[in-house]
């Protein structure tokens, strides 16, 4: 029997989201007043400790992406359950997330909370979209999973000497490379665009949409 894989599960387009994803969490963070787009555990650690020492004004600043990021997921769920047939699901989620991020360009430094809290969603929305590479649970925004993920991998490998548990090893390892290529990216270009430094996002994940439209897998199985 023949498994038809989506592209949205090939490794080359987890590569590029996860480019955009490290991208994106070092916009927030340099960028935006030190904010994190797809960490949300730091923004929880964040917002606890401001609310602990009384400075609610700066609590809410990360309060919002936290509750931002939760209705992207919800928003893509949706769209997952609601989306026409003429695109996939998942290129309606993508290409909301470029253009999303493309506004978010044009707001000044007085507008750091609505930037975040619109890129906050737009990783959301990826976060719960693109979820799969090759049937292997990833993520494409953040880190933590795939590290647990390919460091498992790597123990079996040593252990059992399966060819198969070093690939998955270099599947994570590699999404995590791209992450910290991306976040290095992100640094660089902040330094000269500045607010207009997102838009590098977008084009990646307009990269991404058009990629869904010509490339495939198929698995024998």
């Amino acid at each position: 029997m023949r498994k038809s894989k989506q592209m949205s599960e090939t490794i080359r387009l987890g590569v590029i989201l996860a480019l955009s994803g490290g991208f994106m969490d070092a916009y927030s963070y340099i960028g935006r007043g030190g904010v994190f787009a797809n960490a949300q555990t730091g923004n929880m650690l964040l917002f606890g400790v401001n609310l602990s020492m009384g400075d609610f004004r700066k609590a809410i600043q990360y309060f919002f992406p936290v509750f931002a990021f939760a209705m992207g997921i919800a928003v893509a769920e949706l769209v997952r359950l609601k989306a026409p047939g003429r695109l996939h699901w998942r290129q309606f989620a993508v290409l909301a997330e470029a253009l999303i991020l493309a506004g978010v360009a044009f707001f000044p430094q007085s507008l750091n909370l609505p930037a975040n809290i619109l890129t906050s969603f737009a990783c959301g929305i990826q976060v719960e979209s693109f979820r799969k590479i090759r049937g292997n649970g990833i993520a494409t925004t953040m880190c933590i999973g795939n590290l647990r993920s390919g460091t498992q991998h790597l123990c079996s490998y040593f252990y059992e000497k399966k060819r198969e548990d070093l690939e998955h090893a270099a599947l994570y390892y590699g999404l995590i490379a791209s992450f910290v290529v991306g976040a290095v990216l992100g640094n660089f270009v902040i330094q000269r665009l500045h607010e207009k430094a997102v838009f590098c996002c977008s084009a990646l994940l307009l990269l991404a949409f058009g990629m869904m439209f010509v490339d495939y897998e198929r698995e024998k199985m």
